[in-house]
C-alpha cells in the first residue's frame, strides 16, 4: 500500500485522507493541535463540493447540521439599524438555494468519522523533508523520522510543508488589507439564527447565532497593512484586536470581553496564496496551503474539498509526478476564478451567478476506487 503523510487535519486534510483510503493508500495525518481543532466560523459547501460530499455519503448529515441562518441586520456605531435582509447573509450569501452553510467544527466532526483507517499524530509537526526518487524522509518534532511515498501539505495559510519545500510564505502571500478575529461567546442579544453586524469606516463587529440558537460566534475585523506578530502568542493577538476595535461603539465592549474569555480564539489576515506550482517531486499542496482564496471569497471550503477529491483521484491513477501535473491542470482555472471572488467585489455576499461562473471550469471525474 503506498504511504501518504498529510500535514493538517482540517477540511482539506480529512477529505484527502478519506479518498486516498478509498483508493487503497495508507494515510497518516500529522496535526500540531493536541486534538481536532474546535471553533471557527461558518463555512460554505457549494457547487462541485456538494457533489463530492454526496459521493462521500455525508451530504444528508451535513444538511442536518446547517446553520439555519434566517437573515442579517447592519447597524451603525450607535446601534441604529441601517438595513435588514432575509434574503442573504454576510457569511453565507443568498439564503434560499442548495448551498449548505455549516459551522467549521461541525464539518470537521463529520469528516473525521470517515477517516477511521487513517493514523493520527496529534501534538506534532514536520521539521524537515528530505526527498529522493523513491520517497520522502520526514523528520518530526516529537515522533521518530519515517519515510513516506508522498507528502501532502494540507496545513493552511501558514503551511509548514510549503515553507520547507518552496520557501518563505511572503513569496506567495497576497495581503488583502483586512484582519479578522472569530471566537465563541454567549448569546447576550437573545437572537436566533441571525447575524447582526456593526459596520464602521475601517472596522466591523458582528455577533451571529446559528443552529437553532445553540452556537454563537463573535467576529471583529479591521483594515490594516501587514502586521508583524507571533502566530502562537494568543494574548498578543487579542491585544491587537482590542486596541483596534475595543471602543468602536455598539456591542464591541461586550464582544471584546468575550474574546478574552474564549477558548477557541482565531485571528489572522485575509490573504491569498498564489503559486506557479503546487508540487515539487513527491511533495504537494492542497487547499489553503497551495491556493488559499481567502474567507472573503466565500469559497475556501468548497475549493479545498474539490481539490482534495481531484488530487486523490489523480494519485490513484498515476505516479506522483504525473498525478500532480494532472491535478494542477484540472484545478488551476477553478482556483483562479474563486480567488477572483475575493478581489473583484470584496466584502459582498457571493451570489449564485458569480459562484456558478467560478465553478464552470471544473468537472468531477468519477474516479474508480479499489474497494
Amino acid at each position: 500500500m503506498p504511504t501518504v503523510l498529510i500535514s493538517g487535519g482540517s477540511i482539506a486534510g480529512t477529505t484527502l485522507a478519506y479518498w486516498l483510503d478509498r483508493h487503497g493508500f495508507k494515510t497518516t495525518i500529522v496535526e500540531r493541535a493536541p486534538e481536532p481543532r474546535l471553533g471557527g466560523q461558518a463555512v460554505d459547501i457549494r457547487g462541485a463540493a456538494l457533489a463530492v460530499v454526496e459521493r462521500m455519503g455525508v451530504l444528508d448529515e451535513i444538511r442536518e447540521l446547517k446553520t439555519g441562518m434566517r437573515g442579517m441586520t447592519v447597524v451603525d456605531r450607535d446601534g441604529n439599524e441601517l438595513m435588514t435582509s432575509t434574503e442573504e447573509t454576510l457569511t453565507g450569501g443568498v439564503i434560499d438555494n442548495l448551498d449548505v452553510e455549516i459551522m467549521r467544527d461541525d464539518l470537521i466532526g463529520v469528516l473525521g468519522t470517515l477517516t477511521e483507517g487513517t493514523k493520527y499524530l496529534f501534538d506534532d509537526t514536520i521539521t524537515a523533508l528530505e526527498q529522493d526518487p523513491d520517497g520522502v524522509l520526514v523528520t518530526f518534532e516529537n515522533a521518530p523520522p519515517r519515510r513516506y511515498d508522498v507528502v501532502i501539505g494540507a496545513d493552511g495559510l501558514h503551511s509548514r510543508v510549503r515553507k520547507l519545500t518552496f520557501g518563505d510564505e511572503a513569496r506567495f502571500r497576497t495581503h488583502l488589507g483586512v484582519y479578522l478575529a472569530i471566537f465563541s461567546m454567549d448569546n447576550h442579544l437573545g437572537v436566533e439564527d441571525w447575524q447582526t453586524m456593526m459596520h464602521g469606516e475601517d472596522l466591523m463587529a458582528m455577533i451571529y447565532n446559528a443552529r437553532g440558537g445553540s452556537v454563537t460566534r463573535g467576529m471583529l475585523g479591521f483594515e490594516s497593512d501587514v502586521l508583524d506578530f507571533d502566530y502562537r502568542d494568543i494574548d498578543a493577538q487579542k491585544k491587537i484586536v482590542q486596541d483596534r476595535v475595543g471602543d468602536a461603539g455598539w456591542e464591541t465592549p461586550k464582544i471584546v470581553k468575550a474574546m478574552w474569555e474564549a477558548p477557541d480564539f482565531y485571528f489572522d489576515a485575509m490573504s491569498q496564496i498564489k503559486m506557479d506550482r503546487w508540487s515539487k517531486g513527491r511533495v504537494g499542496l492542497v487547499g489553503d496551503a497551495g491556493y488559499c482564496p481567502a474567507p472573503l471569497s466565500g469559497q475556501g471550503t468548497s475549493v479545498a474539498i474539490v481539490g482534495a477529491y481531484v488530487l486523490a483521484g489523480e494519485l490513484a491513477k498515476a505516479d506522483p509526478a504525473t498525478a500532480f501535473d494532472a491535478y494542477e491542470q484540472r484545478m488551476r482555472a477553478f482556483v483562479e476564478a474563486n480567488q477572483a471572488l475575493a478581489t473583484d467585489n470584496p466584502g459582498a455576499p457571493p451570489n449564485p451567478e458569480t459562484l456558478a461562473a467560478a465553478a464552470s471550469g471544473i468537472t468531477l471525474e468519477d474516479y474508480g476506487t479499489r474497494r
